[in-house]
């Protein structure tokens, strides 16, 4: 008999996510970046790119694992800080119906904006301002009340430190997401995070760094946490936990368009199941199922599945686990209440 426990909560379970709010500015020039830089001039390089399409997202890594979280229903809080252009981003919210009391405007500055121009080899030119996130530890885990799960994504660097012991403190059980953060912490830095959080989620690349920074193993490391999440792209993702590796396959997507923030996808699935007390391969699964729906679309939150359109994607997904298992099996079938 199976069980897809993908159903509504009797009472909304917050979950609180500590990290940015973006604009992404996304250009693509029609051309190859190789073909206008001069090898032996790149001393003293100036160049311009004619990018006659351009298109902005709403994006950040709060605001996009929030956007995913609420098309599961799952009551997201956002904790971040943002400047006076926010308006546009504001009523995006307000339209998702996405909480916004702990985000907070930090008069004078502009909120965070990363400005990527792309040729046609997918080569990529980024810069990016942080704004108004360099200011997100003025906020504090102290505000939220009745708080049952947190994320700590990629945020300011002093808001990181505070939000995790704050969380610590507080006994609120969190998911610590380093993620393009990682540089700015030192292996001594990283521990110290480690050993306050639950959970820890990185994707391949940055497991690497995090075992290089502190000289502990994968197996090392997810001794310190209740589950150690790696994510593996195409090849879907392991979870490490009670003592075992869970190999989850990568749901297979409709189509490929853009994998700008799958990842950020993968983790509100995440958040989805452990605040409900899933089994680690039915998390891993929804993780898998939210990232392959986003991934079929452009920038990190253009996606626009129903609830019942994402439960019959995650449900087919166990039912082929299932078979693969044991190929006898019936599935019942099941529906949202």
């Amino acid at each position: 008999m199976l069980n897809y426990p993908l159903k509504r909560a009797v009472s909304p379970v917050n979950i609180l996510i500590c990290g940015s709010l973006a604009y992404d500015t996304i250009m693509v020039f029609p051309d190859q970046f190789k073909n206008h830089i001069l090898a032996d001039k790149i001393h003293k390089l100036s160049v311009a790119f004619l990018v006659p399409e351009m298109r902005r997202e709403f994006g950040g890594t709060a605001g996009n694992i929030a956007y995913n979280l609420q098309l599961l229903e799952g009551n997201p809080h956002i904790m971040a800080t943002v400047g006076d252009d926010f308006a546009p981003y504001q009523a995006w919210l307000s339209q998702h119906h996405i909480a916004q009391t702990h985000i907070k405007t930090i008069q004078g500055t502009f909120t965070a904006q990363a400005f990527i121009t792309t040729d046609l080899d997918d080569n990529q030119i980024t810069a990016f301002h942080p704004g108004a996130m360099q200011q997100a530890h003025l906020n504090s885990v102290k505000q939220a009340e009745h708080i049952q799960l947190a994320i700590i994504a990629p945020d300011g660097r002093d808001a990181m430190f505070q939000h995790a012991k704050e969380c610590f403190d507080a006994g609120i059980p969190f998911l610590f997401d380093p993620g393009q953060g990682l540089p700015m912490f030192n292996g001594e830095e990283l521990l110290h995070f480690i050993e306050m959080a639950d959970y820890l989620a990185v994707n391949d690349y940055e497991s690497q760094i995090i075992q290089d920074k502190t000289g502990l193993s994968l197996p090392q490391l997810a001794a310190k946490v209740k589950a150690l999440i790696v994510t593996l792209g195409a090849e879907g993702s392991h979870i490490y936990a009670d003592g075992q590796r869970h190999e989850i396959p990568c749901v297979k997507a409709d189509q490929v368009v853009d994998p700008t923030g799958c990842g950020d996808a993968y983790r509100a699935g995440l958040l989805y199941g452990i605040v409900r007390g899933w089994d680690w391969k039915a998390c891993g699964r929804l993780a898998s199922t939210m990232g392959a729906i986003k991934i079929g679309s452009r920038g990190g939150q253009n996606h626009h599945p129903s609830r019942a359109e994402i439960e019959h994607i995650y449900s087919h997904a166990l039912v082929q686990d299932a078979l693969k298992e044991d190929p006898s099996l019936a599935a019942p079938a099941q529906t949202l209440h």
